[in-house]
């Protein structure tokens, strides 16, 4: 395993983050989630593997990927080995402060995860969307609140256009509050927009990316057309507003994907995250197992160093498209 800083903070990260979505109660409308026996050799292989970095949200399986998280944080390590972080912003329930960045959920919603998780902080409490319904200052000062409270010890944000994170950022700067430190980004070989402008801003502010969805659902780690698993089956196909989130012109990045994966003898999972790491603004993608194996893949990929040709040839088949917050 490799390490790095998460951005220019001193916080140190493994190169590879076990995303915790896959994780909670099949009864709570998700029957592809996994419970605490199905993760167990999941949590094991990341332990064993050195993955350190560990992200997952209150909206996880409503609740129950955080309480999984936290038994497994007891069994199979020690709470400071690990770098735990969490999301808000998602409903959670119809009261005031069961959704969005109020303060009043800010408040709650910290509370309510750290139970969950059985501890006494997080190391990175991120806001899993923009909120435009609540001024800026008011989130940015309840979130250094958080930090000054000592129930987290950095910030994140995720998912938004890069003008949203700038205001979000400055206005943290301009009162003395905390800033982020981490930008957790939809980012992969299909999905590219993020290099339009905020990867430039991220270098510029010393943010590390932490992008979800480095493999695309899983759409670049198979030949084109199989889509074998249950949680690619129930991945939606179109964005909220109808448009389509794969293109056909995709299959030829798929396809170079496969071809360069034949010539290396190595599982197509290991090239596109090879891609991913090679991206200088890329702290950690985010892995969101379902097998131990897609954990032995990632962390494999950080021995891959793509040729010039070959990067050509995932790159250039590429066709723009517009960025999927959902």
């Amino acid at each position: 395993m490799e390490y790095t800083r998460l951005g220019t903070s001193g916080l140190k990260i493994s190169r590879i983050a076990l995303g915790c979505m896959s994780f909670g109660d099949p009864a709570k409308r998700l029957t592809w989630v996994l419970d605490d026996n199905a993760a167990e050799p999941i949590f094991r292989r990341a332990v064993e593997l050195g993955i350190t970095f560990w992200d997952t949200a209150n909206i996880y399986g409503f609740g129950t990927s955080e309480e999984i998280v936290g038994r497994a944080l007891r069994k199979y390590t020690r709470r400071e080995d690990i770098v735990l972080a969490t999301k808000l912003f998602a409903p959670m329930h119809e009261g005031p402060g069961g959704a969005g960045l109020s303060r009043k959920a800010v408040m709650e919603q910290i509370d309510a995860s750290l139970r969950r998780l059985d501890t006494d902080y997080v190391d990175l409490y991120q806001i899993h969307r923009f909120d435009p319904q609540t001024p800026v200052e008011e989130t940015m000062e309840a979130l250094h609140d958080v930090v000054k409270a000592g129930k987290a010890r950095y910030i994140g944000a995720s998912s938004m256009w890069a003008w949203q994170f700038a205001k979000m950022q400055y206005t943290a700067q301009a009162h003395g509050w905390t800033r982020f430190v981490s930008m957790q980004d939809q980012y992969s070989l299909i999905h590219r927009e993020e290099e339009r402008e905020m990867f430039g801003l991220l270098a510029d502010q010393g943010v590390g990316s932490i992008p979800w969805s480095p493999l695309s659902g899983g759409l670049v780690t198979r030949p084109w057309g199989e889509r074998t698993t249950q949680r690619a089956e129930a991945d939606r196909r179109v964005d909220m507003y109808g448009r389509p989130i794969f293109l056909d012109s995709d299959r030829a990045i798929v396809d170079a994907v496969e071809r360069i994966a034949q010539a290396r003898g190595v599982p197509m999972a290991q090239v596109a995250m090879a891609w991913v790491l090679r991206n200088p603004v890329v702290s950690a993608p985010i892995v969101g197992a379902t097998k131990p194996q897609h954990l032995t893949d990632a962390v494999a990929a950080l021995d891959i160093e793509l040729t010039a040709e070959e990067i050509d040839s995932l790159e250039q088949p590429y066709v723009p498209r517009v960025p999927t917050f959902f």
